[in-house]
């Protein structure tokens, strides 16, 4: 039996710059297919090709052995080919099935027949997940069940290979279970899943091969359940990666304290105390509270009630004062929320303190710029080149010039909310360096993250939050996974 997919010495170059150089990658049918690397490796633009966005400069394609040519994403979906973004692809104000038929109405004469999508939307839906109603807006979907609905949608249009780029970005555990169901499901009815995910756990729990890349070139093709993860990393990265366990720096003197904060019933009367050199996680599911928290403390919403206070003084809400006060947000959303993408990393860099490279209201340009390349080769960028559009560097990097912008404005208490999400293994752990770095200098790091590993690695202590309010407060020997999901999971 042929491969479902088989690509063959796929190039791809953007005017000087070479991004894929002859890869290669087959692909089983039924067969659950890792697509590994760094940022920056070339996994979104084979997938682009893969999916009729970006087209091949030479190499070929075959499906079941036959060849086919994919100049566009309609080609694509004709040879098969459906991809899950990580953004999904949706209409927030139309319903369930007007979604999954979109743009592919079901007709009777010259009118939608709205009776047939329904019912064919039921029945792509009843073996993936029948509780999803069909008639919901798809705003009023939780992402798990957003995702399914895109999946439905790729079957509809009989998809025998889908592309799954970071899935679970934004899913919680159970969440993820139900999409591995989803998925075992797909394999076993023969399509073909691609699976991109930076995240080495789900990688291996899902995936029975996987194909790494380096630098736009194919590293190796490696049978996940006999291959070590540290030999997974290592193929990716190139390079052994230091182990590195969290040392304290906390100590006995308090700088941020936040009393009462509460935002009607997302954040409930929130207090706790956050010392110099402290590394402080915030825990709980996707839902909890935590990002309306932080928000909260950066000033970005208001509360309802309560305040926070900055070495024993009382700080006004709102972003700037918040800012001036030396707390840094480092936001969920970075793409969205935290850059501007096509502006320059100087730009970006001096956002919140512009007026300290400014003279009579006049930017002082040069400053600015050797400042940033100071602060750039402090926070390891690559490539540093400060003028280039932010927006054109990987994720990991990105984090590291937003770390950049708040040194560059003196901030003391950096608020960081996801502070890995979509970015790869090794820039994961430059950027575990860096908050262990900013520790050690004496200044205070409250952090959210979804992965447990992640906050038991870094933190010093841990605020778990359950249904808007903090249900515990965790000291060092008890920060373990079973803690944080005892008092993480509401009681029924």
């Amino acid at each position: 039996m042929p491969p479902r997919l088989s690509l063959t010495d796929v190039q791809k170059t953007f005017g000087l710059t070479k991004v894929l150089h002859g890869v290669a990658l087959t692909v089983q049918p039924g067969e659950v297919h890792g697509l590994l690397g760094e940022n920056g490796a070339g996994k979104s633009t084979l997938l682009n090709i893969l999916c009729g966005v970006l087209t091949c400069d030479s190499g070929q394609i075959a499906i079941d052995g036959a060849a086919v040519h994919i100049a566009s994403p309609r080609d694509a979906t004709t040879a098969g080919i459906a991809m899950i973004h990580q953004e999904l692809q949706q209409v927030p104000e139309l319903t369930v099935t007007q979604n999954i038929f979109l743009g592919h109405a079901l007709r009777r004469g010259i009118f939608v027949d709205r009776a047939r999508q329904e019912a064919e939307a039921k029945r792509l839906l009843s073996a993936l997940d029948p509780a999803i109603d069909v008639t919901a807006p798809i705003r009023s979907l939780r992402v798990a069940q957003r995702q399914i609905v895109e999946i439905a949608k790729a079957l509809r249009g009989n998809a025998k290979i889908i592309a799954m780029d970071e899935p679970t970005s934004s899913l919680t555990p159970a969440e993820f279970e139900k999409l591995v169901a989803v998925i075992a499901k797909l394999s076993a009815q023969g399509v073909s899943v691609i699976y991109v995910s930076h995240k080495m756990d789900e990688v291996f729990r899902v995936c029975q091969t996987a194909t790494i890349l380096r630098d736009g070139r194919l590293i190796a093709q490696v049978p996940i359940p006999a291959t070590p993860v540290s030999d997974v990393i290592e193929l990716m990265v190139g390079r052994e990666l230091a182990k590195s366990t969290h040392q304290s720096h906390a100590t006995n003197r308090t700088l941020l304290k936040v009393i009462g904060l509460s935002r009607g019933r997302a954040v409930q009367d929130a207090t706790f105390d956050l010392r110099a050199g402290e590394v402080l996680g915030i825990a709980g599911l996707v839902g909890s509270g935590r990002t309306e928290l932080m928000r909260l403390i950066a000033g970005v919403d208001r509360a309802d009630t309560g305040h926070i206070e900055v070495a024993g003084a009382v700080i006004p809400a709102g972003p700037r004062a918040r800012i001036t006060a030396g707390l840094g947000l480092v936001p969920e959303e970075r793409k969205r929320d935290g850059i501007i993408r096509h502006r320059p990393v100087t730009s970006n860099t001096g956002l919140p303190a512009m007026r300290r490279f400014s003279r009579l209201g006049v930017i002082r340009r040069a400053m600015l710029r050797a400042k940033t390349e100071d602060l750039m080769r402090q926070v390891n960028l690559r490539p540093l080149d400060v003028a280039r559009p932010i927006g054109s560097f990987s994720g990991g990097n990105q984090q590291k010039a937003i770390i950049g912008r708040w040194l560059a404005a003196g901030t003391q208490i950096f608020l960081f909310d996801e502070p890995t999400r979509g970015i790869d293994v090794g820039a994961k752990a430059e950027i575990y360096d860096l908050i262990e770095r900013l520790a050690a200098e004496g200044k205070a790091v409250l952090f959210v993250s979804s992965e447990l590993p992640e906050v038991i690695r870094l933190a010093d202590r841990v605020l778990v939050m359950r249904e808007g309010k903090i249900s515990a407060t965790l000291g060092p020997d008890q920060i373990t996974e079973a803690h944080i999901a005892r008092h993480a999971i509401p009681s029924t």
